[in-house]
C-alpha cells in the first residue's frame, strides 16, 4: 500500500533531470535556423487558410445582403473568382509582385515567370526563401490576392454579367494587384521611398476599393434605386447570412494580419503575432460599436447593415499597422472607421454610386484612413509619404480598372438587360435559384 502511494513521487522524481536535459538541448546553430523556418512556415500555412476562411465570409455576406433572386450569382462569383485568382497568381501574379528581376526596376516585375515549388524532400538550406518555404509564401500571398477581387464582387452585384465580371478578374488578379503590390511588398519604389502598410488597408483593401467604384461608375445603378431624388433601400435576403459572412471574416482577419508578421521563429516574433491579434480585435469591437452608437443617435434605431459593415471598417482600418498600436489606440483608430462607414454610405448614395453590400465605404474610404493614421503610432513612418502611397495605388488601380471596364462594356457588354434584372440574375443568368420553393 505504502508503495503505490510513493509510485507518483518517484514518477515526478525521474520527470525532473528529463525536463531539465529538454532544456540543456535547446536547438543552436543549424537546428534553430531550421526551428525558425519551419515555425515561419506553419504561420504562412495556417495564416493562409484563415485568409482563405474570408473567403466564405465574403460570399455568406454577400448572399445576405442582396435580393433572393441574386443570390446564387453572388455564391457563383465568389468561389469562380478565387479559383481564377489562383490560377492567375500562380501563372503571372506572384512573378510580377516579387520580382527576381525588375522589367523596370522598382516599378514593373517580370511577366509569365510561372511559379515553382521546391523539390519534394528539399532541405531547407536548399531554397532560395531562407525563411519558409516558397510553397507556404506563395500560399499566403495567393490569398490577398483573391481578397482584392473579392471586394468588387459585392459592390456590382445584382446587374452585372457573370462572364465580364470574372475576365476583369482575371486582369486584376494576374496584372493589376500584382504590380501595384510590388511597389511596396516586393521592395519597389514605394518601399525606397518609406510608405508603410503592414497587411494591406491599401495595397488589398482600398485597391479593391478603387477597382470597385471604377466598376460602379462604368456600370450605373440598379433599377430603381435612386428614383424621383429619393434613395429606395433594397433590403437583404438574409441578414442571418451576413451577420454570418461578417463573423468569418472577422476571424480570418487574425490570418490576414497576424501572418503578415512574416516570422515566427523567436519569442520576440510570437508576442508580436498576438499584439496583433489583441489589436485586431479591439478595432473590429471598437468599429461595431462605434456604429452601433452612432445609427441609434442618427436614425433612432439601430442598422445591423451598418453594425456588419462598422465591425469590416475596423478591421480594414487597423490591417495597415496592427502592431505598433497601444490597444486605446487601436479602438480609437477602429472606431473611427466604425464612424466613416455610418457617414460614406449615405454619401455615395447621394452621388448616385450604387454600392450594394457598402465595400467602397469599408474598403477604400476606411482603408484610407488606417494607412494614413499609421503615422500616428509607427515614428518609421510620416503623413506625407503615407497619402502619397494611397494617392499612386488608388489612380494606377482606378485608371487601369475603369480602361478595363470601358472595353469590356464596347466589346461584350457589362450589364444585363432591363428584364433580366427585374427577373433576376440567378433566372437569367444561371437558370438556379437560392432558395426555389420560396420564389416559387
Amino acid at each position: 500500500m505504502q508503495l503505490k502511494k510513493l509510485l507518483p513521487f518517484v514518477a515526478a522524481a525521474a520527470f525532473v533531470p528529463a525536463m531539465g536535459f529538454a532544456q540543456d538541448a535547446a536547438p543552436t546553430g543549424e537546428a534553430a535556423e531550421h526551428t525558425k523556418y519551419i515555425l515561419t512556415t506553419v504561420l504562412f500555412l495556417v495564416g493562409g487558410f484563415l485568409v482563405f476562411w474570408m473567403a466564405a465570409g465574403f460570399a455568406m455576406l454577400e448572399a445576405g445582403l442582396v435580393r433572393s433572386k441574386n443570390v446564387t450569382m453572388q455564391l457563383t462569383k465568389n468561389i469562380a473568382l478565387f479559383s481564377i485568382a489562383a490560377i492567375m497568381y500562380w501563372l503571372v501574379g506572384f512573378g510580377i509582385m516579387y520580382p527576381a528581376e525588375w522589367l523596370v526596376e522598382g516599378w514593373l516585375g517580370p511577366f509569365f515567370a510561372v511559379t515553382a515549388l521546391e523539390p519534394v524532400g528539399v532541405a531547407p538550406a536548399d531554397t532560395a526563401l531562407d525563411y519558409a518555404s516558397a510553397g507556404s509564401d506563395f500560399f499566403f500571398q495567393l490569398m490577398f490576392c483573391a481578397t482584392t477581387a473579392s471586394i468588387v464582387s459585392g459592390t456590382l452585384a445584382e446587374r452585372i454579367k457573370l462572364w465580364p465580371f470574372l475576365i476583369f478578374v482575371v486582369v486584376l488578379t494576374g496584372f493589376i494587384y500584382p504590380i501595384e503590390a510590388s511597389w511596396q511588398w516586393g521592395g519597389g519604389w514605394l518601399s525606397e521611398a518609406g510608405f508603410s502598410d503592414f497587411a494591406g488597408s491599401t495595397l488589398v483593401h482600398a485597391a479593391g476599393g478603387f477597382a470597385a467604384l471604377a466598376g460602379a461608375i462604368v456600370l450605373g445603378p440598379r433599377l430603381g434605386k435612386y428614383k424621383d431624388g429619393k434613395v429606395m433601400a433594397f433590403p437583404g435576403s438574409n441578414l442571418a447570412l451576413a451577420t454570418l459572412g461578417t463573423f468569418i471574416l472577422w476571424l480570418g482577419w487574425f490570418g490576414f494580419n497576424g501572418g503578415s508578421q512574416l516570422a515566427m521563429g523567436t519569442v520576440g516574433d510570437v508576442a508580436d503575432v498576438s499584439r496583433i491579434f489583441s489589436n485586431t480585435n479591439m478595432a473590429a469591437a471598437a468599429g461595431a460599436v462605434f456604429a452601433l452608437i452612432l445609427t441609434q443617435i442618427l436614425y433612432k434605431k439601430v442598422d445591423l447593415t451598418m453594425v456588419l459593415n462598422g465591425a469590416l471598417a475596423g478591421l480594414v482600418s487597423i490591417t495597415a499597422e496592427p502592431l505598433a498600436p497601444s490597444l486605446f489606440e487601436a479602438l480609437i483608430i477602429g472606431g473611427i472607421g466604425g464612424v466613416i462607414v455610418v457617414f460614406t454610405v449615405p454619401l455615395l448614395d447621394k452621388l448616385k454610386i450604387d454600392d450594394v453590400v457598402g465595400a467602397i465605404p469599408v474598403h477604400l474610404i476606411a482603408g484610407f484612413w488606417g494607412t494614413f493614421i499609421v503615422a500616428w503610432t509607427n515614428d518609421g513612418a510620416s503623413f506625407g509619404t503615407q497619402i502619397l502611397g494611397f494617392v499612386a495605388i488608388g489612380i494606377f488601380v482606378f485608371v487601369t480598372s475603369i480602361i478595363v471596364w470601358f472595353i469590356l462594356k464596347a466589346i461584350m457588354g457589362i450589364r444585363v438587360s432591363e428584364e433580366d434584372e427585374v427577373l433576376g440574375l440567378d433566372k437569367a443568368e444561371l437558370g438556379m435559384e437560392a432558395y426555389p420553393e420560396f420564389l416559387n
